[in-house]
């Protein structure tokens, strides 16, 4: 894809998300037309600790590390695929249910995650909610979920999904409370957030993204027994 389409510059980001009752850790990795962009986090929740920087982040669809914080390794998902009009333009997003293993400092995991990897020409004002989890059903299935609001989010052909068992499966339109406590029927505990507000007169971004814990009801599949993972707000001109 080129830098330039028609006046609107190229973002393009890939992020891994894990999640689990005792950890849960992030990154991922930006261009905002040629501007780098990194973050990482780890919500430890067993010690109540997070942990959080912008550097080292080395992160492609099948590994990510962070030098001297973590090291893991991602595994293969059921992919969907979405390309929606943005603006006068277009965007690009491929999510993944997956499996990540590795370690996070001198402690080993295998843990349940979401991969994110976006491209496009998006509009200058760009703003979204989404939420990425991963649970166990009241049936005892494990689930992961991919849920949006302000992007990619037409009745049908949207990148929603709720993968069961690893098998995907669209959802229909979902609603996000302003304070992100709900989407849909899923209720959210927040126990940690990433947040960034900045100003630099080209480029100004207003972002929340919350770990935390669900209950209630996922879209299309019903009562979640026990679900980890992230809320996340976005307001950005770019």
């Amino acid at each position: 894809m080129p830098l330039l389409r028609g006046a609107r510059p190229l973002k393009r980001w890939t992020y891994v998300g894990a999640y689990g009752p005792e950890l849960m850790v992030c990154a991922a990795s930006a261009r905002i037309g040629v501007v780098p962009v990194a973050w990482w986090a780890i919500w430890d929740r067993a010690a109540g600790r997070l942990t959080q920087g912008h550097h080292s982040v080395e992160i492609d669809a099948r590994r990510v590390a962070v030098r001297g914080r973590f090291e893991l390794a991602v595994g293969d998902g059921t992919p969907v695929e979405v390309v929606s009009p943005h603006g006068s333009q277009y965007a690009w997003t491929r999510k993944r249910a997956v499996t990540v293993k590795g370690r996070v400092g001198a402690r080993a995991i295998e843990l349940p995650g979401i991969v994110d990897e976006s491209a496009g020409y998006h509009a200058r004002h760009t703003a979204w909610r989404w939420s990425a989890g991963v649970g166990v059903t009241a049936s005892g299935e494990p689930v992961a979920w991919n849920l949006v609001d302000g992007i990619h989010d037409a009745p049908e052909a949207s990148e929603r999904t709720v993968w069961i068992a690893g098998e995907p499966r669209e959802v229909g339109p979902v609603e996000f409370a302003d304070d992100l406590s709900r989407v849909g029927g899923l209720h959210f505990t927040r126990e940690a957030v990433r947040a960034a507000r900045e100003n630099l007169i080209l480029l100004r971004s207003d972002y929340e993204q919350p770990f935390g814990t669900f209950t209630g009801e996922l879209p299309g599949t019903g009562p979640l027994r026990e679900g980890w993972g992230v809320m996340e707000r976005h307001e950005v001109f770019w």
